[in-house]
């Protein structure tokens, strides 16, 4: 479904959000998937798409998806460009959500990871709905430190992500998401040298296993190259910690709801491979834009050297 074209918004000289022109729109649009396939695929469909997921899964391979990434409307009355998500009561939300589950359910392997996000009011529903299907794993709670604050309410600044397996047999690599921190009260061993730290010119750190709680995440903003003007962007960083820890090289990863396209943009810079979908054209359009990007510039901010830098560590 097309977007509404608006006039380019006036930015700052050193703003770095994502822009696409003229011919950026000529070219990339060719390239943008619209219509699903006419009879049900053997092999997994990578790219971007604009269109309704409910119109692809019928034609998407059975038991092909290793990974979900699973980042639906929240349950509240929000502007995705022309479209609009309505909010709902929590029971309405709850059947909504558990529809979507129900129809993503043949694509995945038995060895599926799904993660779902959602803040603080949806993942009353989410929990609700995972445990139905799936086995939950875990709760990641994350600091989205961005926006104005309540005025008679606690200001909310973190989003949840449930982690969800199909069976006991799933993929977790836990030491390719270690989190490298800076060592305030180094203790030493008896000969002088550091222990369980190491010791550098720029600082003593630690390398130590991911928890689920996460505030080493920029929200993206207009002085990053992975910005756009997406209402609910996940940053890289954030993706790329739940693709390594939940895939392998190779695996075909799903998101339904895909936005700008964070995670397939992720996914090719890690060698994955990627089917995003959303109703937005403008959204895609991005999707690709970030894609060609990627090609030139795989890193991703705050990982480097295999470890996850905290937040401003200059990474």
């Amino acid at each position: 479904m097309p977007s509404k074209r608006t006039s380019p918004r006036k930015r700052a000289p050193r703003n770095r959000t994502l822009v696409l022109s003229r011919s950026d729109r000529k070219r990339l649009l060719p390239l943008l998937l619209t219509q699903p396939p006419k009879r049900q695929r053997t092999k997994p469909v990578a790219g971007i798409v604009c269109g309704d997921y409910q119109d692809w899964v019928r034609f998407l391979p059975r038991n092909s998806v290793d990974l979900l990434m699973l980042d639906p409307p929240y349950n509240l009355t929000k502007s995705f460009g022309a479209l609009k998500f309505a909010a709902r009561t929590e029971n309405k939300y709850t059947l909504w959500l558990q529809n979507v589950i129900r129809q993503l359910i043949p694509l995945l392997k038995k060895t599926a990871s799904i993660y779902i996000c959602g803040d603080w009011r949806t993942s009353l529903s989410i929990m609700k709905v995972a445990q139905e299907f799936f086995y939950v794993r875990n709760r990641i709670t994350w600091e989205r430190e961005k926006g104005r604050g309540a005025k008679s309410n606690w200001k909310n600044a973190h989003e949840d992500i449930w982690f969800c397996t199909m069976s006991s047999a799933y993929t977790f690599h836990v030491d390719q998401v270690k989190h490298r921190r800076r060592v305030i009260a180094p203790y030493r061993n008896t000969d002088g040298t550091p222990k369980d730290w190491d010791e550098s010119r720029e600082g003593n750190y630690r390398d130590t296993h991911p928890a689920n709680l996460w505030n080493d995440l920029s929200v993206p903003f207009w002085s990053m190259t992975e910005n756009t003007d997406h209402p609910t962007q996940k940053p890289e960083k954030l993706v790329a910690k739940l693709l390594l820890a939940s895939s392998n090289p190779g695996d075909y990863v799903f998101d339904p709801f895909g936005g700008s396209g964070t995670t397939a943009v992720v996914a090719s810079k890690l060698q994955r491979q990627c089917l995003s979908i959303d109703l937005n054209q403008q959204y895609g359009l991005w999707a690709l834009k970030r894609l060609e990007m990627a090609k030139q510039d795989q890193s991703i901010q705050g990982y480097e050297d295999g470890v996850f830098w905290q937040r401003n560590a200059g990474k």
